[in-house]
């Protein structure tokens, strides 16, 4: 999940010695990675093969051979040499450390995420923002159930649904994400950790490389053995959500007495146990004030990052519109947090996507923010913020619910297909999603913002305010008209929005 981004900076740090002709050289290998011989091979080299019962890209087991891997099918034997010579030649040319580069591509995660990158380049060619064949990771929401009563919970969770997936098809379900070459899964709910099939699917996510996260609220990390358990399976990110640094503020978001005390010690049990962890806060009127406050705590806590989400209107927040932030001051608050990070030197991050334009104002276009993984200022991050860059809904990330739906995202409640009867890739090329990756359908000054291809808008705001994927994100200070025409009607966007029509 947000940590793929950790892999993806240490990757940076490693680039050529001349950061200037590091990026000119990458734009230039991007640019060749376009040209139709070069999208041939690239097809060639993500045909799947399939060995021991396993079906992945014949790049996927190559990339696997190249780092000491045994277990890989007889054809990678040929065609790993003239890989290794070609990568020794780029290292050479780039002056850059293979050493490093292998011990990066020892985690199947990362070689998933590559190789999943190249197959879209070898079937969409180069695109702004990139197509690609499978996304980054999957939020799944594992179950409805879950222990708290949160008044701002998108999924309106509580008791489990009656049709979720039975365990046999949460285990098919990990297999399919496997073989569609997503490189990670985090898992979501209502609170995943409630659910008895926790942990054999969270073993066999882990058996498969996947890089697995988990969206919690903490409660059941407060239980140093469950966080051990947890650590010994594989488990690797944990992202812990609290609301204030006042207990009473956040036990009243929660709806149960004594949630943050549990919340707060399970965040420090997953920090004391080594997981890369991070402390959650989804911002509203309610507890704005709360946010210098909750960056002391975290850093009293020992974690490295925070992540601030933006409300959105779904689930039961649909019930709790007012406590949603007015344009000016999300647009306060993305600079404050901005400034936050430079002053404290922690990993300060936002699910908005106009944070991006936010960084790229405020640093003077030094700093980028091309997705709410990273800040940072090297020209190769700076480069690649065109292709990846913004709202990562249907683009980059998609989300599943507990009775085996895929949307584009937990915040956005449209049903693209169901994995009990359609198959993964069936559903990602559905034609709907091509709303999420075509940034010239965005309406209203989302389509005509210089910053479309670095922010776009959040497309989850703007379906649950407007019914349409498509419509201007409300959220951001460019919109503030929008913001205030639903202000002036807030009886009709509290009604139930209609079916989307297809654009």
């Amino acid at each position: 999940m947000s940590s793929l981004g950790d892999h993806i900076d240490k990757l940076v740090e490693r680039k050529v010695e001349d950061s200037g002709s590091g990026a000119g050289a990458l734009i230039a290998a991007i640019r060749l990675l376009n040209r139709g011989v070069v999208r041939w091979a690239l097809r060639v080299l993500t045909k799947e093969v399939e060995f021991n019962g396993e079906r992945k890209p014949l790049m996927e087991w190559v990339l696997a051979k190249y780092v000491g891997e045994s277990q890989c099918p007889t054809v990678t034997h040929f065609v790993a040499p003239f890989f290794e010579m070609g990568m020794k030649l780029a290292t050479a040319w780039l002056h850059a450390d293979e050493e490093p580069i292998k011990q990066l591509l020892s985690d199947p995660a990362i070689r998933r995420g590559i190789v999943t990158t190249l197959r879209g380049i070898a079937l969409f060619g180069v695109t702004t923002p990139q197509k690609l064949p499978a996304p980054f990771f999957i939020v799944w929401n594992f179950t409805n159930a879950c222990n708290l009563k949160c008044m701002h919970c998108y999924q309106n969770a509580g008791r489990p649904l009656p049709n979720e997936l039975a365990l046999e098809e949460k285990l098919r379900v990990v297999k399919e994400l496997d073989e569609a070459g997503v490189p990670a899964i985090a898992l979501s709910g209502g609170e995943p950790t409630v659910h008895r099939d926790f942990w054999p699917v969270l073993a066999e996510i882990n058996r498969r490389g996947f890089y697995s996260a988990i969206a919690t609220n903490g409660t059941t990390f407060a239980n140093i053995e469950f966080a051990e358990r947890a650590k010994k399976l594989g488990l690797r990110y944990v992202e812990i959500s609290i609301d204030a640094a006042d207990p009473n503020v956040h036990d009243k978001f929660r709806g149960v007495p004594g949630a943050w005390a549990k919340a707060v010690q399970g965040l420090r049990n997953a920090v004391r146990l080594g997981f890369s962890a991070a402390l959650a806060f989804t911002v509203t009127k309610y507890n704005i004030h709360e946010v210098d406050k909750i960056l002391d705590l975290a850093q009293e806590i020992g974690v490295k990052r925070v992540v601030f989400f933006n409300f959105i209107p779904v689930g039961r927040g649909r019930e709790n519109l007012e406590i949603d932030l007015s344009p000016e001051e999300r647009e306060e608050f993305l600079r404050h947090i901005y400034k936050e990070m430079r002053r404290r030197k922690m990993e300060i991050i936002s699910t908005a996507p106009q944070y991006g334009r936010v960084v790229n104002q405020l640093s003077n276009g030094e700093d980028v923010s091309p997705t709410h993984f990273v800040v940072a200022n090297d020209p190769i991050t700076k480069e690649l913020t065109e292709f990846i860059g913004g709202c990562g809904a249907g683009r980059v990330y998609a989300a599943i619910e507990p009775e085996g739906t895929v949307t584009p995202c937990v915040f956005l409640p449209y049903p693209v297909g169901n994995l009990r009867t359609k198959s993964f890739w069936d559903i990602w090329m559905d034609p709907f999603m091509e709303n999420f990756r075509d940034r010239d359908r965005l309406e209203g000054f989302c389509g005509r913002c210089p910053y479309k291809l670095i922010c776009g808008g959040c497309r989850a705001r703007a379906y649950n305010y407007f019914g349409d994927v498509l419509a201007p994100d409300p959220g951001c200070i460019y919109n503030s008209a929008e913001w205030r025409k639903l202000q002036e009607d807030i009886l009709r966007i509290k009604v139930k929005v209609s079916p989307l029509v297809f654009k």
